[in-house]
């Protein structure tokens, strides 16, 4: 990972992970303080700053992610290609970029902002609750990935009629329908009408 000053303080130094901290945010988003990530997660959880990602391939189909099942959060469900939570004090488009690379090993060859969703989402298997400030990002991905296997546990570019298909027989992130409904006009605008979207 690029040490950047937003990740410098968040890199393990002496062998042992730091606390990962979420920067808090009031609900127009401005940050109000920072809180560690598991406590931030919480019942009733506390709204934080977050991203989520959607990358497409040349064909216009959606590159999902299903996460890897040692998660402590939603495991093993599928989602949109990238989401995660910038470190205190690191742009949105920054952690977007970053944490995409990192899960996919792949950077999006386009990556553009499209908008933020404010939502409250409780997770019935695991109890966590996600109140977020979310950053939307759309783009494209042309470079092969290659996932790490430690946070995800399987990838498909799928057409708008296969995603109907799969949501209707897997199960999915508790955010993602609420992030990719909001993302839609920008998805539209990036993919053409022909795409479906």
């Amino acid at each position: 990972m690029p040490i950047t000053p937003a990740t410098a303080t968040h890199s393990p130094s002496n062998g042992t992970a730091d606390a990962i901290l979420l920067e808090l945010v009031d609900e127009d988003g401005v940050t109000i303080g920072t809180a560690e990530k598991l406590a931030a997660h919480q019942p009733p959880g506390r709204l934080h700053r977050a991203f989520s990602v959607f990358l497409f391939d040349e064909y216009g189909r959606l590159l999902l992610q299903q996460r890897a099942l040692g998660k402590y959060h939603s495991p093993g469900v599928w989602s949109n290609t990238c989401c995660g939570h910038p470190y205190p004090g690191e742009a949105p488009f920054a952690a977007a970029a970053r944490r995409t690379f990192e899960e996919l090993g792949a950077s999006p060859s386009l990556l553009a902002e499209a908008g933020t969703v404010r939502y409250n989402h409780p997770d019935p298997e695991s109890g966590l609750v996600e109140q977020e400030y979310n950053h939307l990002f759309v783009g494209m991905v042309q470079a092969v990935v290659r996932p790490d296997a430690e946070e995800v546990a399987s990838t498909v570019f799928v057409t708008p009629p296969e995603l109907a298909e799969r949501h209707a027989k897997d199960t999915f992130s508790a955010w993602f329908m609420t992030v990719l409904d909001a993302a839609r006009p920008a998805i539209r605008e990036l993919t053409g009408p022909s795409a479906g979207w």
